[in-house]
């Protein structure tokens, strides 16, 4: 396939590997971890991270309200605190597997973690402030700014207020039990479960209810489905059913190269922002058959689920592991997916070259 506008067939640029740097991946030995430390879990900051002075810090809540707030740190802290465990995946997560690869970070598939967020349901400030009866959306502005696409910004972007005044959402200031870290979101963050991460708003310092749909750039023209055409379709919402194997054995340096001295137990995660996993199936010879692995129930209704695999006597020589996620729902991952033009949602299942000495 000829590679059209903003997709390469080519070597990963200099800007790939500049971006590649600032944001970091899942190793993805660490998916047997329940909850990811945060030194671990994955990042994707989109432009600067902002130094914020939580003394002087403002969260406030305005627009279409009957009750504007303007809220510190420790009023935040002073309120009724809920903690949840949620998984956290890119949109882009699969990119650089696609071909031709679309421009952008090039994530392969090590974009996701699974923490424990502390903070207060978002649904409490809302009724706190009264929001209208014709507000539509809530808007979430972070303090990076940055041009993207040709336009100077403000990280920003909107939920409905059913989806602001759900049970997933919940307004962060700690993670694992500790304050937000700096590239984390310090000093509060939107945290929207079962949403890819380009939702999770960081370093959130305004929310404002707007009786329009709200039409920024990251909302209506960055987080969309985009044919080779270029015509924008679907937003992008909700993370789509993945599971990923905790690699086996032994790595080669440089090639991550798997080698495995006999029998061992087969590990990894597995999630879906639909609903909860139903079932994994590994393979162990490239995808031509599949067997059921056994599934742990989730930490929580958003986390992600351990699986684990018997793989007895493996033959000497090569092999390539799979593994693939069914949720509740029916959704399951294919065995490739639909290429997009901004290489977003592609969970198609993994293959790990692995040999057994």
């Amino acid at each position: 396939m000829e590679a059209p506008p903003g997709t390469t067939n080519g070597e990963v640029s200099l800007d790939e590997l500049r971006l590649a740097a600032r944001n970091h991946g899942l190793p993805l030995e660490a998916l047997r971890h329940d909850l990811t430390p945060a030194g671990l879990h994955y990042l994707l900051i989109h432009f600067d991270i902002p130094v914020v002075d939580a003394a002087s810090w403002r969260l406030e809540i305005g627009g279409a309200v009957a009750r504007p707030l303007s809220l510190t740190l420790d009023d935040l802290r002073a309120r009724p605190a809920e903690s949840r465990v949620v998984t956290l995946e890119c949109a882009g997560n699969g990119r650089a597997r696609l071909e031709p690869r679309p421009i952008s970070q090039p994530w392969l598939t090590e974009a996701v973690g699974c923490a424990e967020w502390t903070g207060v349901p978002l649904r409490a400030l809302l009724d706190e402030a009264g929001v209208a009866d014709d507000a539509v959306e809530l808007v979430f502005r972070g303090l990076d700014r940055g041009i993207e696409g040709g336009v100077e910004q403000d990280y920003e972007r909107s939920l409905t207020v059913a989806e602001a005044r759900s049970d997933d959402a919940l307004l962060a200031y700690a993670m694992n039990g500790a304050p937000l870290l700096p590239q984390h979101g310090f000093p509060l963050r939107l945290v929207i479960a079962g949403w890819y991460g380009m939702a999770h708003v960081k370093w959130l310092d305004a929310i404002t209810a707007v009786t329009e749909p709200f039409d920024g750039y990251q909302q209506t023209t960055g987080y969309r489905m985009y044919s080779i055409d270029g015509v924008p379709g679907e937003p992008i919402t909700r993370i789509m059913p993945r599971s990923l194997m905790v690699p086996p054995g032994i790595p080669e340096f440089m090639t991550r190269q798997r080698f495995v001295d006999g029998s061992c137990v087969l590990e990894g995660r597995a999630w879906s922002g639909w609903a909860p996993i139903a079932s994994v199936e590994v393979s162990v010879d490239g995808g031509e058959s599949w067997a059921p692995a056994a599934l742990e129930p989730p930490r929580s209704p958003r986390g992600w689920s351990r699986w684990t695999f018997p793989w007895d006597d493996p033959a000497p020589g090569e092999h390539v592991l799979s593994s693939r996620a069914t949720d509740a729902t029916g959704r399951t991952q294919p065995l490739e997916t639909p290429w997009n033009i901004k290489g977003y949602s592609n969970n198609a299942v993994e293959r790990i070259p692995v040999t057994v000495r």
